[in-house]
């Protein structure tokens, strides 16, 4: 690791940044520093001004993506490096006017019933249920789970928690799946790895291998037809939620 690296993981320590924006910033300003084959300290104002068109006209990343290099930059220059230009206050990514996909509930039905392994399709019913992020829904654990007063506990983006409706039906059916694993701490716990026990399979943190998985089969989807668009994790989460109308 760079003294750089070092030195701007350290400074994002210090402001509050959750791991993961951490992750998303260095991944970033790596790219930066291999689009020009150099440190970025060793840039002018006149690269990076450069860069961003790279990105903006040549890549035409999406606004996301945009956004995420504009921000890890600005950070690494401002507060790390002590040089705020103005160029890192000029550039705005370009408004995006996309519409997300709704899917319907029988389309919804239909993405759900292609997932067979059943804690990932859980997962992803749940997911859909309480409109949670991804990694919401993945990391969701028995203690969050209070049948009483029938809600879930979220631990949300950003260090923001928040309570949400847990459905009439759901209830059951994660109880159902909860007698297949047993697992003392997650509620969609990661699968068996080869040659790993079962203690160690129950108390692995399942975000990333429910994440890959619900990828993998949103974009495989092609509900209607082989010619339909492929979805995203998200457009199930933006679908219409039947089950919190019982």
């Amino acid at each position: 690791m760079t003294p750089l690296r070092q030195r701007m993981l350290e400074d994002m320590q210090l402001r509050g940044l959750s791991a993961r924006t951490q992750g998303c910033y260095v991944a970033a300003v790596r790219q930066l520093a291999e689009y020009f084959h150099t440190s970025p300290a060793q840039l002018t104002e006149e690269q990076l001004r450069q860069y961003f068109l790279y990105l903006a006209n040549e890549k035409q990343v999406a606004r996301t993506t945009a956004t995420i290099a504009l921000c890890a930059i600005r950070f690494l220059y401002d507060q790390t490096l002590h040089q705020p230009w103005p160029t890192l206050r000029f550039v705005r990514p370009a408004p995006s006017t996309r519409l997300p996909t709704v899917l319907s509930r029988d389309e919804v039905r239909q993405i759900l019933g292609l997932v067979r392994i059943r804690v990932y399709r859980e997962c992803l019913t749940t997911i859909y249920a309480g409109g949670l992020r991804l990694l919401e829904g993945a990391r969701i654990q028995i203690a969050d789970i209070d049948s009483g007063r029938m809600l879930l506990h979220i631990h949300g983006k950003g260090n923001r928690d928040r309570y949400v409706p847990l459905p009439a039906p759901l209830l059951p059916r994660l109880r159902d799946d909860w007698r297949t694993h047993r697992a003392p701490e997650w509620l969609f716990p990661a699968r068996r790895v080869v040659g790993s026990s079962t203690a160690s399979r129950t108390r692995a943190d399942p975000s990333r291998a429910v994440v890959c998985r619900a990828r993998f089969v949103a974009r495989g989807a092609r509900v209607g037809s082989p010619n339909a668009p492929a979805y995203t994790p998200c457009d199930i989460r933006t679908g219409p939620t039947s089950m919190k109308r019982g």
